[in-house]
C-alpha cells in the first residue's frame, strides 16, 4: 500500500466538460476524495424567459451537441403538455425514431472511443486503428448510422430544426425509410460483433460494486427512452413527470457548480444500467440475448457496467427502429400540418437522454411567452452517485500503484459517460 497518495486530475479526458478528481491518502487512510465540478453556470433557463414557444426548442437544443435531439425532444414535449397539444401517432413515431438514433451514435461514441481505449491499454482511440481496425471500421460504420437516422429523421445529427412543437416542418419520404431501413438491417451482424468483443473485455473492467438506487422511465411492457412513469429500484412507486422535484431533490454542494440529487438515499444513478435494471425484461429478443451474451444481470451494481448496458441498448434501438419503420411503411406517411397555438399553461417533458432521464418545465403566458423554466440533466442526477462511488472504490485500489489508481478512477468517471457541461445551471442565491 502507497504511504502517501496525492492525485489531483485536472479536467479528466474523454468525457464532456471540465470535471477534477482531488484524492488524498496517508498511511492507507483516505483523508479526501472528491469529485469537482468548476464549469461555469450556464443559463439556458434564463435565455428562455420572454420567448414565445416556438423559439424554446431551438434554443434549448443548445445545451448540448451530444443531446441535442433529446433536449429539443424533451421541450417540445413540455411545449406541447403546456399548449394541450397532442402529437399524432405518426409524429410520435418519427420523433422516436429520431430519438433512437442519438441513442444509438452517443452509446456508440462512448464505448468505441472513450472507453474502449482502457480496456485495450491505449490513452485514445488513435492507436487502435493500427491495433484493431476491424473493431474501429465497425464502431465508425454504427456511429455514422445513428448520425444518418438524425439527419433523416430531424434535418441534421446536431441541433435538429425539424422537430417543432404540433409536429414536423418537414417529414421523411418513404424512400428515406427504406434506406434506412436496409443500413440498420446491415447493422445488426456489426452489433454482434461489437458485443461479442466487448463481451471478451469484459474482464478488463474493476470488479467493484456499490448497490444504489436506479431511476428511469418505466412504461410496460416497454423498454422505454421517451414515454413513460418516473420508476425507481428501491420502491414500487411510480411518479408522475410533472412531479420530477419531489424525486430530483436538487441540492448545492461546495465542491460543484452543478446540482446533485436524492430520492430514496443519499444519491441515485440514472443512464443506461438504471434503464436496464429497471426495463430488462422488455428487451426484444436479440437485445436480451445481448445481454446474455454480454453477463449483464438486472441485480448489477458495478457502474462500470454501464457501458456493458450502453452495448445492450444500441441493439434494443436498432431492433425497435425496424419494428417503427415496418409499421410507418405500412400505413404509409402522411402530410400532416402543423397546429400549435398559443394559450396559458405549464407543461412537462421527460425523456431518457443517453446519460440518463432528463427533465423539461416550462410555464407560459396567454400569449405563449415563457415565464419560467426548469431543467433538471441526467448529469447532475448522477454526480452525487459518482462521488460515493469514488468515496467507496478507493479505499479498494489503495495497494495499487499511483498510476493505476488514477487510471482506475478516471475510468470510473468515464463510465458515467458524464456531460458535464450540460450539467451546470445558474445558482439564485439571497445573502442575508
Amino acid at each position: 500500500m502507497v504511504a502517501t497518495l496525492d492525485l489531483h486530475v485536472k479536467h479528466v479526458t474523454r468525457i464532456e466538460g471540465h470535471g477534477h478528481i482531488r484524492v488524498r491518502a496517508r498511511d492507507g487512510k483516505v483523508e479526501k476524495a472528491e469529485w469537482q465540478v468548476p464549469e461555469a453556470p450556464r443559463f439556458f433557463e434564463a435565455m428562455v424567459r420572454g420567448r414565445r414557444f416556438e423559439d424554446i426548442q431551438t434554443i434549448v437544443s443548445r445545451i448540448c451537441g451530444i443531446c441535442s435531439v433529446t433536449h429539443t425532444l424533451a421541450a417540445v414535449k413540455a411545449i406541447e403538455d403546456a399548449l394541450g397539444i397532442r402529437p399524432t401517432k405518426q409524429t410520435d413515431r418519427l420523433r422516436v425514431l429520431a430519438h433512437y438514433g442519438e441513442q444509438l451514435e452517443s452509446h456508440i461514441l462512448h464505448v468505441g472511443y472513450l472507453v474502449a481505449p482502457d480496456l485495450l491499454g491505449h490513452p485514445s482511440v488513435v492507436p487502435l486503428v493500427a491495433s484493431h481496425p476491424e473493431v474501429v471500421k465497425t464502431v465508425i460504420a454504427l456511429h455514422r448510422l445513428g448520425n444518418r437516422m438524425m439527419e433523416v429523421l430531424a434535418g441534421r445529427k446536431t441541433h435538429p430544426v425539424r422537430l417543432q412543437p404540433g409536429g414536423f416542418t418537414r417529414l421523411p419520404t418513404e424512400e428515406d425509410l427504406r434506406s434506412l431501413q436496409q443500413e440498420l438491417t446491415e447493422a445488426v451482424p456489426r452489433l454482434t460483433a461489437l458485443a461479442e468483443v466487448v463481451a471478451s473485455l469484459a474482464g478488463a473492467l474493476p470488479a467493484f460494486t456499490r448497490p444504489t438506487e436506479s431511476i428511469a422511465l418505466v412504461n410496460p411492457p416497454t423498454y422505454p427512452f421517451y414515454h413513460g412513469q418516473i420508476g425507481s429500484s428501491d420502491t414500487d412507486e411510480t411518479v408522475d413527470a410533472h412531479e420530477f422535484e419531489r424525486v430530483v431533490n436538487e441540492y448545492v454542494t461546495p465542491q460543484s457548480t452543478a446540482k446533485w440529487a436524492r430520492w430514496h438515499r443519499d444519491s441515485y444513478a440514472v443512464g443506461a444500467l438504471a434503464r436496464f435494471r429497471l426495463n430488462h425484461e422488455h428487451l426484444m429478443p436479440l437485445a436480451a440475448a445481448t445481454a446474455r451474451t454480454l453477463g449483464l444481470t438486472p441485480d448489477c451494481a458495478n457502474p462500470f457496467f454501464n457501458s456493458v448496458a450502453q452495448v445492450v441498448e444500441s441493439v434494443q434501438v436498432v431492433e425497435r427502429s425496424l419494428t417503427l419503420i415496418d409499421e410507418l411503411l405500412t400505413t404509409g406517411i402522411r402530410d400532416e400540418p402543423r397546429r400549435a397555438e398559443a394559450r396559458a399553461g405549464e407543461g412537462v417533458g421527460a425523456v431518457e437522454a443517453p446519460r440518463g432521464i432528463l427533465f423539461h418545465r416550462y410555464a407560459f403566458d396567454a400569449e405563449g411567452r415563457c415565464e419560467r423554466a426548469n431543467l433538471c440533466i441526467p448529469t447532475n442526477q448522477n454526480h452525487g452517485n459518482l462521488q460515493h462511488d469514488i468515496e467507496a472504490f478507493l479505499p479498494e485500489i489503495l495497494d495499487q500503484e499511483p498510476d493505476r489508481i488514477r487510471l482506475q478512477l478516471e475510468m470510473l468517471v468515464r463510465s458515467y459517460d458524464p456531460c458535464v457541461s450540460c450539467s451546470t445551471h445558474l445558482l439564485d442565491v439571497e445573502f442575508v
